[in-house]
């Protein structure tokens, strides 16, 4: 058998035998242990019948550990550790069992896939149009992404994908985007007669469907019949540390591989997920219904002693407040302001128009005597575009303060909610939440959902700043759900110097697909992701590692170049490019350099 170590830092494959009492029990993807250089280390069987060398005597495996991965997913960490540069013996552990597992239950019989429920009824438009999207993407042996507003029903789309699979072998993959919705959904599908699990050694064992956030793309299931991402934009897919693949492109892979139909879908699918895809979306007037009402107020020329609270906000709070019910737990007003990374706007101190980039939109800031721009690199002279004065004023804020400042506008207690907090009573309790962008996890629902400045997200220096707009704004109108599902008031507000923007134009009606189509020709046209795939370098080996890469990069077009906080950018045409550059570059030895494939935040 040829072993991968679980030693990261010790790609090289190994032979061992296995003892003749464990040869009913060691395939490929089990897990051993072996002695290696005088030590005992854990690993799996990536290859079986192997002949070693001649004169050689391979050592016997010292123990017989369990259960993993099955074949096809071993096969897979190895692509992936091509994809995202990291070890395979990475992706290996997130594909194996929290504890070992040297026993399997016996899985549900085959009628528990097939299940009977009431279809759609012919009263139910929208039901029924999303359950016909669903059906033509689940006979499809293609990759479908379904364009689907905030307030839709998610379940009829896997119950959907549940029915098309049933003619084929094997289990359905569905991924979601916490652990959360796993067990909410689970319990659904469950509760209708459905064998769903979220547990690996049932995954192992054949379940039926398997359902599960990050790393359940990984699932050992022994063979794939279909796949479904739910809110394929969720940025939780994507792993933090290096190597920092994304779960949903571990899925496209593994249902390409077998060949079958893989469905994702989203509200506000992001450019590098739409383009190229076979996109289907409901009719108009269905997709506009399944949007919360979006307020926008125009703060460009407000009285500067109103702060971040115009009186449009206040009015809505005022409501949302009087119609609350003591007797009942509240439904709170959500307030969002995004502090983190040091996030400042230049505005005109004459006008108060915010300082953009005239080529990509983004903010720009002030460097010297010049504007530039921090996405694009162009500069321009340090004058207002619109009204042609010099001086700049900085427009900043902390949500600390600002949580004071609602709290003694209103009356009422709030709550400061952000990602370094940890979940409080005092958050069930009361009846406004201010924070980060991380209040909208934390709450199921909301009677309205204000952004105080929405500009700080929308024009932040970042390639991917419309694509992270649009899914805080699809979120939000989750939470209040559909226009003319609740009260006239509620309501998603944004206060904003650019009430223009077409983002928010597109927002307000209903319909994104037009701004998501304009999004694309100008990445198309300026070269970024997903017209051409990057990779950051960064750590105290970064900058040899770099030279390394563009010298050897130079005759398949790779370019790299050194960013501001001193990491270095490299930009390739496509992954093929990019991944074999960068699995034929050395790496050095220890902990000094970080690789991360398809970054975010740049």
């Amino acid at each position: 058998m040829r072993i991968r170590t679980d030693v990261a830092a010790l790609p090289k494959l190994f032979d061992y035998a296995v003892p003749d009492s464990w040869l009913d029990e060691v395939i490929v993807g089990t897990r051993v242990r072996a002695v290696l250089h005088g030590r005992r280390v854990g690993g799996w069987v990536v290859q079986d019948d192997v002949t070693p060398p001649p004169g050689v005597t391979p050592q016997p495996l010292t123990k017989w550990s369990g259960w993993g991965p099955p074949p096809r997913v071993v096969e897979l960490a190895d692509w992936a550790a091509w994809r995202w540069a990291g070890p395979a013996s990475f992706f290996l552990k997130v594909a194996s069992p929290p504890q070992l597992v040297r026993s399997l239950p016996t899985p549900p019989s085959r009628s528990a896939t097939e299940a009977s429920f009431p279809p759609p009824t012919d009263e139910d438009q929208n039901e029924n149009e999303i359950d016909r999207l669903a059906a033509a993407a689940g006979g499809d042996a293609r990759a479908s992404l379904l364009r689907l507003p905030p307030a839709t029903d998610l379940l009829d789309v896997v119950l959907a994908a549940v029915r098309e699979a049933a003619t084929r072998t094997g289990g359905v993959l569905v991924l979601v985007p916490s652990l959360g919705w796993a067990e909410r959904l689970t319990g659904r599908l469950t509760r209708r007669g459905y064998g769903a699990t979220t547990d690996w050694a049932e995954a192992r064992a054949g379940w039926p469907i398997v359902v599960g956030s990050r790393a359940t793309a990984w699932a050992p299931l022994p063979q794939l019949a279909a796949a479904v991402v739910l809110d394929a934009h969720d940025e939780s897919y994507r792993e933090e540390s290096a190597p920092t693949y994304n779960a949903v492109d571990v899925v496209l892979e593994r249902a390409h591989r077998d060949e079958v139909p893989c469905i994702m879908t989203s509200p506000v699918p992001p450019v590098t997920r739409s383009a190229g895809a076979v996109v289907k979306d409901l009719t108009r007037p269905l997709e506009r219904e399944g949007w919360a009402t979006l307020e926008v107020v125009n703060r460009r020329g407000a009285d500067p002693r109103t702060g971040l609270f115009s009186e449009e906000f206040v009015r809505l709070a005022r409501t949302v407040l009087d119609t609350m019910s003591p007797s009942q737990p509240p439904v709170p007003l959500v307030c969002i302001y995004n502090r983190t990374g040091g996030a400042r706007l230049l505005a005109c101190a004459s006008c108060g128009v915010v300082a953009q980039c005239e080529r990509c939109g983004a903010a720009v800031r002030k460097v010297g005597e010049r504007l530039l721009c921090p996405r694009c690199g162009q500069e321009r002279p340090l004058v207002c575009a619109a009204c042609g004065r010099l001086r700049m004023k900085t427009l900043r804020a902390g949500v600390t303060r600002l949580r004071e400042e609602v709290s003694a506008l209103l009356g009422v207690d709030v709550a400061e909610v952000s990602g370094a907090n940890t979940a409080g009573e005092e958050e069930g309790r009361a009846p406004v939440l201010i924070g980060t962008e991380a209040v909208l996890h934390r709450v199921r629902r909301a009677a309205a959902v204000a952004f105080l400045d929405i500009d700080l997200h929308l024009l932040a220096p970042r390639f991917s700043a419309s694509d992270e707009t649009l899914v805080l704004l699809a979120r939000a109108s989750r939470l209040v759900g559909a226009r003319r599902a609740g009260p006239t008031w509620a309501r998603v507000l944004v206060q904003t110097r650019v009430s223009e923007h077409p983002l928010l134009t597109a927002v307000a009606r209903g319909e994104p697909a037009d701004f998501i189509a304009g999004e694309e020709e100008m990445r198309r046209a300026a070269g970024l992701p997903p017209f051409s795939a990057l990779a950051v370098l960064s750590g105290p080996q970064a900058d040899g590692y770099a030279a390394d890469v563009e010298r050897d990069g130079v005759p398949n077009g790779v370019t790299v170049s050194a960013l501001p906080d001193g990491r270095h950018l490299v930009k390739a045409a496509d992954h093929a490019a990019l991944c074999d550059l960068l699995a034929s570059v050395p790496r050095p030895a220890g902990r000094g350099l970080r690789v991360e494939v398809d970054p975010w935040a740049v």
